[in-house]
């Protein structure tokens, strides 16, 4: 049997990830949000870039069931200089901005954090490095280190799926914390839904053998493919900028991220009819108009995979391919789980290519001029609130 690509050796580890974390995230959750902090708040932020970015997408849906808090998840340009200088003025302790950086070195969502705290807010640092800039600028560390790779995996550099997820279950795990707390849900509910999320181990399993089989039989139909769409609502908007980066950081093909409703706004007017798409729906919030947007791509005879559960079926009826999801679970979890067709379609299509990950980081961005011209780590950063 031929030995499975790298990416799709980190893929398999998903499932063990689950179970190594859940739990030690939890703790790592009681320790970072205290009693005083859970019950004073009133409004949370959760920012980020990237995956950083992505993960909190996805979860903004579970604080607003789980926590009762209104809660609002931004990048962190947009945060750091077009929000945090115009937080509520509700009163000390009320307004709290999760920063997510899995290195804890990311320029942009450091200032964030600074300035979320300059301007009133308390600050917490969701970072698997806690001595980092990020930590450093935090009143509070929630700390999630990814634990290491097997050894023959330790050391290859791949599109990070490892630390998106925990960045997810940390996500979870902080919900959870608030509205036990501040008596959105009871004891035994959280509970409940802690143990929920454990078993999504199972289920990623499950999607992993039931979708990867589809997913190598589009990489062969959509071979010639130049542009990829995923299309999302909700937490499924977060899984579609994820699947979409993962395509572009795996095999370097142009791949778009947009949201249901604004899909059938633009995309629908694309003149090329051959651009694949791929639409995400959890067959709840989103079904009625998921199902609008399915039937208006089959009129214009765009290839369309669909990832969903098997009871989609008003959706079903107008797509090409089901990309199964083998359980129905709570939307609120569906971002841990729906990502996982996203992964698998990155791997397969870098291995079908024969292309390096990250295409070697060659190409125009080693200009002798540019010097890291993206500067994810180095960029300036504004020291004052603006207002």
């Amino acid at each position: 049997m031929p030995t499975r690509s790298p990416m799709h050796q980190q893929i398999d580890t998903l499932p063990a990830l689950v179970r190594d974390i859940a739990g030690p995230f939890d703790a790592a959750a009681r320790r970072a949000l205290d009693f005083e902090t859970c019950l004073s708040i009133k409004r949370i932020y959760l920012v980020g870039c990237g995956d950083s970015h992505h993960a909190p997408v996805g979860a903004e849906l579970a604080f607003h069931q789980l926590t009762g808090v209104p809660t609002q998840a931004l990048s962190s340009l947009p945060f750091s200089r077009y929000v945090a200088g115009f937080l509520p003025d509700t009163g000390p302790q009320t307004n709290l901005v999760i920063c997510v950086s899995v290195s804890g070195m990311v320029s942009r969502t450091i200032e964030a954090m600074d300035l979320a705290r300059k301007a009133g807010a308390v600050t917490v640092a969701l970072t698997g490095h806690p001595s980092g800039p990020l930590g450093s600028a935090a009143e509070t560390v929630f700390e999630t280190a990814v634990p290491p790779l097997p050894d023959e995996l330790a050391g290859m550099v791949v599109p990070g799926v490892r630390s998106y997820l925990a960045s997810q279950i940390a996500l979870l795990m902080a919900a959870l914390r608030i509205g036990e707390v501040n008596g959105a849900l009871t004891t035994a509910a959280a509970d409940a839904e802690r143990r929920a999320v454990a078993e999504l181990a199972d289920v990623i399993e499950e999607t992993i053998s039931a979708c990867e089989p589809v997913v190598n039989e589009l990489v062969e139909s959509w071979r010639a493919a130049t542009l990829y769409e995923f299309v999302g609502a909700g937490p499924l908007y977060g899984v579609a900028m994820f699947s979409a980066a993962k395509l572009l950081e795996a095999s370097g093909d142009n791949a778009l991220a947009q949201e249901t409703e604004e899909w059938a706004h633009l995309q629908y007017f694309a003149a090329d009819a051959a651009i694949p798409l791929i639409l995400l729906s959890a067959n709840q919030f989103d079904a009625d108009r998921m199902a609008e947007v399915a039937r208006a791509a089959k009129s214009i005879s765009r290839p369309i995979a669909l990832v969903s559960s098997e009871d989609a079926s008003e959706i079903r009826q107008y797509v090409d391919a089901l990309l199964p999801i083998p359980r129905q679970i709570p939307e609120r979890y569906a971002s841990i789980i729906y990502s996982i067709p996203g992964n698998l379609l990155a791997a397969a299509r870098a291995e079908a290519l024969g292309v390096p990950y990250f295409r070697d980081f060659k190409g125009g961005r080693q200009v002798d001029w540019a010097d890291g011209a993206s500067q994810i780590r180095s960029s300036h950063m504004i020291t004052e609130v603006k207002r």
